[in-house]
């Protein structure tokens, strides 16, 4: 269903893509937008090792949240800085996820992705309770479950 990599010499294996995810804090969140066109948009994120599932918040009504409604289907690429080896030039690793977008409903379940998803950002524990205890009555917890996660590993010269 989904195409393989063309330049498969430079794919990172599952395990390099997982690291990705994990160490990385923004992404871009591509959906079907209005009239057709593709809406893309920059996000934190949270990646759940143990459900191989990404997280990510927003506001309760919003472009977003419209269009998952109408399709679910969903892109989501996480890249790194880069890094300079020998040049100029840098290396730079990526990560492609098709899947598809689930708005979450249980209040339980909501905060506790938003209290895992928020550790990541906060710098401590005092600060993440009150930002919950402030913000999560008008937080959308979204959920992607992965059908197809691709790596790559890009020299730009």
């Amino acid at each position: 269903m989904f195409r393989p990599m063309r330049r498969f010499k430079q794919a990172l294996s599952q395990e390099e893509c997982r690291q990705l995810l994990c160490r990385e804090k923004r992404a871009v969140l591509a959906v079907h937008g209005d009239e057709g066109y593709p809406y893309a948009v920059p996000l934190n994120f949270w990646y759940d090792e143990k459900e191989d599932a990404i997280y990510f918040h927003c506001a309760k009504e919003g472009h977003k949240l419209d269009a998952i409604r109408t399709d679910n289907k969903v892109c989501f690429t996480v890249w790194e800085k880069g890094e300079q080896r020998e040049d100029w030039s840098y290396y730079v690793r990526s990560v492609v996820i098709f899947g598809r977008a689930e708005l979450l409903e249980d209040p339980r379940v909501i905060r506790e992705k938003a209290e895992a998803f928020g550790s990541k950002y906060f710098p401590t524990r005092e600060e993440l309770d009150y930002e919950l205890a402030h913000a999560l009555p008008r937080v959308q917890m979204v959920r992607i479950r992965p059908e197809s996660i691709t790596g790559k590993l890009v020299h730009e010269k």
